[in-house]
């Protein structure tokens, strides 16, 4: 551990009970401060809200509940593993990106840690349409995760406790805390909302060819008690399985002969708040680009045998979208090679990533394979690569808050909903997160539309699709994408922060936001008033040939040139697909009604004549909040849809053409 991290002395002292005090503005822009955390004192047993894991869906759970001000227990197996990067340290991608640009406008802390930490940023698809460009940071694997638990101690609100939850406290359908394992002793801990995020943790089981070890990833033990708590009270389980490839040591690689890839010249960040006088805050590094042989598949195919995905020692799904280098040889079977990117892990060890070879072949098969890259013949693996099993809840047992359907108060987030990706956990963790913060406060729960974010898209794919394998954020899953890009992300969402209570009037965030909607105000008056060289600014705008350059002229010499480059740029992206936009923004007004049209939660599909066993099925398995996530679930036809608009009508007594035909 890194003198420098913040946890490095924290647990050496069972009577450290001193608490943090954020220093003016650390809400917002956490800078410089005090790096240590609290523990609970013994006699401290009651908080607001409990979360439990410390990875990137429970560090943005907890984040979120502190912005809104209440008192929260961080339960982790390891202080010192909060924030890790267990597999690729890198944040971002495509659609993956845009979700980090929401979670930064919401409030969040991931994109702040991965522009401090960020060694190689690049956008992905920039070459095509706005809509699926995708900003993408390679990052320190350590720097990242110190950078986390730095930003998480300035929050006096969070007390960390190592443990494992070997149970949790429900009261009469309600949870009301959690008994916590700790060093041999047991002890009860009590909170009006709890966020699970277990991660690949729930009866982690590694695999490395025929080699078999407990553990939710490499030298970590797996938490075992809560599968088994979580049965008890009636959740639905399912298993899934995902992976890593080796990494190797730089100096083992022929790095020069390999083509570089490089990041961008003018890179841009993810946070709001990041001071782009001091970005890129580290030194930014080159990745290589190395490829599989022919050769390298027949081995594969001589071994696959021995690959626990096709013994039938592994049962479970993995990640369809991002296999293993076994599944690319026997799904493409024509393909010859496949690419593979090598990319450094961090500035303080020489480790490489190998993206693009996942696997869970014994060994000594992935010695063979690695040394059989370009550029590799001398490779050293300094850790093999591995498949994990974990348990899951299967996602129709919450509502699009987080929320658990049959436990109130009880949310969970990242993993243990069937995702995978550090983005996806993230985007879960800052909404049950907030919503265990407001129903620990009596609020009301709050969603996020798929008209409004990629996450909204995320929740509610959740809620009403049955995962068969990990799910992952992809742009093709949001048909409002040309809305949802990375670039208005705080217009989106900014306003709902505030409204929410993640951020505060008199924040930094919410004054930097009240200065671009000035210049986006003032921008649009001098595009529709303006003329120029070929007609009003405002026609000449559309056509695909005017760049962001262009208007950027224009306005420098209409006199209002003192903009950001931001405003800007989405101002011209804005103007040349207002069209398509407009269309985009009449079907959500159409769709609005449906969306906002509650069905009661007592309603019983079983008693209603007509409705077909399909339907009446996957209503009662999902048990949706609205129409519109009804007419999205596999088997439900617009001909149920109509149907059951009636029963409720009639079941709230509504006269006819109040409670609303379609």
């Amino acid at each position: 551990m890194s003198p420098a991290d913040p946890l490095a002395a924290l647990w050496t002292s069972a009577e450290r009970t001193d608490g943090l005090e954020p220093r003016p503005g650390a809400q917002d822009d956490p800078g410089e401060g005090n790096y240590a955390f609290r523990e609970m004192h013994e006699a401290v047993r009651n908080f607001d809200v409990i979360v439990v894991g410390g990875g990137h869906a429970g560090a943005e759970a907890a984040w979120a509940c502190t912005n809104l001000g209440r008192r929260t227990a961080l339960v982790t197996l390891d202080p010192a593993k909060i924030g890790v990067m267990s597999c690729n340290p890198a944040i971002g991608g495509l659609a993956k990106g845009q979700m980090v640009r929401e979670i930064d406008a919401l409030g969040g802390l991931m994109g702040l840690a991965a522009d401090a930490t960020g060694i190689m940023f690049k956008v992905l698809n920039s070459s095509r349409g706005p809509a699926v460009r995708g900003p993408r940071a390679q990052c320190d694997k350590h720097a990242y995760a110190e950078e986390v638990r730095r930003l998480l101690a300035t929050r006096a609100e969070i007390d960390v406790i190592p443990g494992a939850v070997e149970r949790l406290v429900v009261e009469r359908g309600r949870v009301r805390g959690a008994v916590i394992a700790r060093g041999g002793e047991i002890s009860e801990i009590r909170a009006a909302a709890l966020v699970l995020t277990t991660g690949t943790f729930m009866r982690g089981l590694m695999h490395t060819g025929e080699r078999r070890t407990e553990g939710g990833r490499h030298g970590e033990a797996p938490a075992v008690g809560i599968s088994a708590g979580l049965r008890d009270l009636g959740f639905e389980l399912g298993r899934l399985k995902t992976g890593t490839p080796p990494r190797l040591e730089r100096a083992s690689i022929d790095w020069d002969a390999l083509e570089p890839q490089h990041g961008d010249a003018s890179p841009a960040p993810f946070s709001d708040l990041t001071d782009r006088a001091r970005f890129p805050r580290s030194a930014q590094v080159e990745c290589r680009i190395t490829s599989t042989t022919p050769e390298m598949h027949a081995l594969i195919r001589e071994n696959l045998h021995r690959a626990p995905m096709y013994s039938g020692q592994i049962e479970s799904a993995g990640p369809r979208y991002c296999p293993s280098i076994e599944d690319k040889v026997v799904r493409f079977a024509d393909r010859e090679s496949h690419h593979v990117f090598l990319e450094p892990e961090s500035h303080r060890d020489s480790w490489v990533y190998c993206n693009g070879v996942s696997t869970s072949l014994p060994a000594d098969v992935q010695e063979r394979l690695v040394r059989g890259m370009p550029g590799c013949a001398r490779a050293v693996i300094l850790r093999h690569g591995y498949a994990v099993e974990y348990d899951m809840v299967r996602p129709h047992q919450i509502d699009a808050c987080g929320m658990t359907k049959r436990i109130a108060g009880l949310f969970l987030a990242g993993q243990i909903n069937g995702t995978s990706g550090y983005e996806e956990a993230a985007g879960q963790g800052l909404v049950a997160g907030l919503n265990a913060a407001r129903w620990s406060m009596g609020m009301d729960p709050v969603t996020l539309g798929r008209e409004r974010a990629y996450i909204g898209v995320m929740m509610d794919d959740l809620v009403t699709k049955t995962p068969v394998e990990p799910y992952r954020m992809f742009s093709s899953r949001a048909e409002h994408r040309l809305m949802l890009r990375s670039d208005n992300a705080a217009d989106r969402l900014t306003p709902l922060a505030r409204e929410w209570g993640l951020i505060g009037e008199s924040s930094e965030r919410w004054r930097l936001f009240e200065r671009r909607r000035g210049e986006m105000g003032a921008i649009a008056a001098v595009v529709d008033a303006v003329k120029v060289a070929g007609g009003r600014l405002a026609d000449v705008i559309r056509r695909p040939e005017f760049t962001v350059d262009d208007l950027a002229l224009a306005l420098a010499a209409a006199g209002a040139g003192g903009c950001s480059r931001e405003a800007i740029e989405t101002t011209h992206t804005e103007r040349q697909y207002e069209g398509f936009i407009a269309r985009q923004r009449a079907e959500i007004r159409r769709r609005g009604e449906m969306e906002r049209r509650s069905i009661p939660g007592t309603i019983d599909y079983a008693e209603i004549p007509g409705l077909r066993a399909e339907s009446r099925e996957a209503l009662a398995r999902f048990r949706p909040a609205t129409f519109g996530q009804a007419s999205r679930l596999e088997g439900v036809t617009p001909a149920d849809i109509s149907l059951l608009m009636i029963v409720v009508r009639r079941s709230r007594g509504d006269r006819p053409g109040e409670g609303g035909e379609p």
